[in-house]
């Protein structure tokens, strides 16, 4: 997760730096139109009455198993964009945090030659992804929540069959109503997963881009500083 300074904290300026400062507000218009837009889809979708059969049964809790990963790692997105944006203001207007990503690195590289702003680069590279990466990992619990989703419902349908019992006709009404409700399961928890890790990773290309911006802009001020 992204270091930052407590809130009692007062920034160290240092020099206000060169340069046209980043639209503030412009990653985080994408991430809240992204996340306007999906609700709204979902929401359509529930008053179309498409989502409500997931609600119920066996589907309902992997369902809701499914949502609370996804509400938790959109949190975890959001929080770690606003971090980066304030971090990426504060390199442009010179206000450097004791204890940020920015204040490390201009540490390493004061007085360090090309080759150990080089390796400085790297780690701060890594630093700087680990923030996206996490998210990626939940967006690829919720496929495989959906996957698990999936093989409980086969189960719960083949469970339901007895070949034995198919020339009965008053049991093949019952093996048929479990056999619907084990494929509803299955395509439900599938169709969720699936939905929500596509959701949760635009959002975190955001956050990667958010990133990558941050990355230019501290090894900018880097190579500003060790010019002057």
């Amino acid at each position: 997760m992204l270091a930052a300074s407590s809130s009692g904290e007062e920034p160290t300026t240092v020099g206000a730096s060169a340069g046209l400062r980043p639209p503030r507000y412009l990653l985080f218009l994408q991430f809240t139109l992204v996340n306007v837009v999906s609700t709204a889809l979902c929401a359509a979708a529930w008053l179309e009455g498409w989502l409500s059969d997931a609600l119920t049964g066996y589907s309902l809790w992997l369902c809701l198993l499914i949502m609370a990963v996804f509400i938790h790692g959109l949190a975890i997105c959001g929080w770690r964009l606003w971090q980066v944006v304030r971090e990426i203001d504060d390199v442009h207007a010179g206000a450097i945090r004791s204890g940020s990503r920015t204040a490390w690195y201009l540490a390493q590289v004061r007085g360090a030659g090309a080759e150990s702003r080089a390796t400085a680069c790297g780690l701060l590279r890594l630093r700087l992804a680990q923030p996206s990466s996490g998210v990626r990992h939940i967006a690829g619990i919720l496929i495989m929540l959906g996957l698990v989703g999936t093989v409980i419902g086969f189960i719960v349908a083949l469970s339901g069959v007895d070949p034995q019992q198919v020339p009965t006709v008053e049991n093949v009404a019952p093996m048929v109503a479990r056999l619907i409700n084990g494929m509803s399961i299955a395509l439900y928890t599938t169709l969720f997963g699936s939905v929500l890790h596509l959701w949760l990773m635009v959002t975190q290309r955001i956050l990667a881009m958010a990133a990558l911006l941050l990355y230019q802009s501290i090894v900018e001020r880097g190579e500003r500083d060790a010019r002057a």
